[in-house]
């Protein structure tokens, strides 16, 4: 039984859980979960991490942290027809935000690490996309070897001090969380990234697939090759979805706004293969500013990703492979009435 620490989790605002009082038309909101007694059967768990301070550091549009509130007021709102009977939802609340963009890292990085290691599939809203460091990170304190996919037009290896959230997967390569074999970019086009950065990743010896390369295969078949060609069953899944792969006219609420990029239905199509995969451990949403949304057309896309990472979760069966789960003391959030 875990207990709520305020100085780690603040718990959600329970006018987000959308209720219609149909019961002939059950919506997410009436679905998912959030008292404490529920963490311990909970199958996938929700996480916010509402900050933009990486974003600001970086000289983009801040604006990232009203995303969590946003995508859940859109997810909740969600019918449920097609989702698994067995599936248990739980929304963890969001991770306190702390004084620095470092120490909320670290804490974000202990969270994610405790909740996958209580055998959680766990999906994180952000926030800047900085958040793919503490969030990897604690996957593989947690899991052991990664297979990273940053579904993004922008590499994310940028140099910088302090970090940002152009670095957090140089950060990851640097200090080991990422094998360089086990790191694939997605959906990157040329002209919103560097030479000097595309040198260091095929130096370092990571897979580069541009959107002209998703547009010959075939986003869908291009990432079921990449998971087919994964023999090793001891490496688990990050999916990191930065919204401004999409295009603006499908997600224009984002940090920097793409004119050519993915359409919203391949995102989703995405989504649900990272759904339906029993290695998929964490799915990261990001770069989602309401600020410059229209119509919330930015958060809902990112809601109807979310409902196809749902729709195809394999809980029951993932759950039955890796045995029964008990949460750990000590480590992480505390969670208690």
């Amino acid at each position: 039984m875990f207990s709520f620490d305020p100085r780690s989790i603040d718990r959600t605002d329970v006018t987000l859980f959308y209720k219609r009082h149909d019961s002939n038309d059950v919506r997410l909101g009436e679905l998912v979960r959030h008292e404490p007694a529920d963490y311990a059967t909970a199958q996938v768990v929700i996480l916010g991490c509402p900050q933009d301070e990486g974003v600001r550091r970086n000289d983009g549009r801040t604006g990232t942290r009203e995303a969590p509130r946003e995508i859940r007021r859109c997810l909740y709102r969600l019918a449920t027809m097609g989702l698994p009977h067995e599936l248990h939802l739980f929304d963890l609340g969001d991770t306190a935000i702390q004084p620095t963009l470092e120490e909320t890292h670290t804490l974000q990085q202990r969270i994610v690490r405790q909740v996958v290691e209580d055998g959680k599939r766990l999906v994180v809203l952000g926030g800047g996309n900085d958040i793919s460091y503490p969030d990897c990170s604690g996957l593989a304190q947690a899991a052991g070897k990664v297979l990273a996919l940053n579904i993004d037009a922008h590499f994310d290896v940028r140099a910088d001090q302090p970090r940002n959230n152009g670095t957090p997967y140089r950060q990851l390569l640097e200090e080991g969380f990422l094998k360089p074999d086990l790191f694939h970019e997605i959906g990157y086009q040329p002209f919103s990234n560097s030479p000097v950065y595309e040198r260091y990743l095929r130096e370092k010896g990571t897979h580069l697939h541009s959107l002209h390369d998703v547009r010959q295969t075939g986003v869908a078949e291009m990432v079921q090759g990449i998971l087919r060609g994964l023999s090793r069953e001891d490496v688990c899944l990050f999916w990191g979805f930065d919204l401004d792969v999409v295009c603006a006219a499908d997600a224009p609420g984002v940090s920097a706004p793409n004119p050519t990029g993915l359409r919203g239905d391949e995102l989703c199509q995405l989504a649900e293969l990272a759904g339906a995969d029993a290695r998929t451990r964490l799915v990261e949403f990001s770069e989602i500013n309401p600020t410059y949304d229209v119509d919330l057309r930015t958060s809902r896309l990112a809601a109807a990703a979310i409902w196809h990472v749902l729709a195809a979760d394999g809980g029951e069966r993932r759950n039955a492979d890796r045995g029964p789960q008990t949460a750990t003391k000590d480590q992480g959030p505390v969670l208690s009435p």
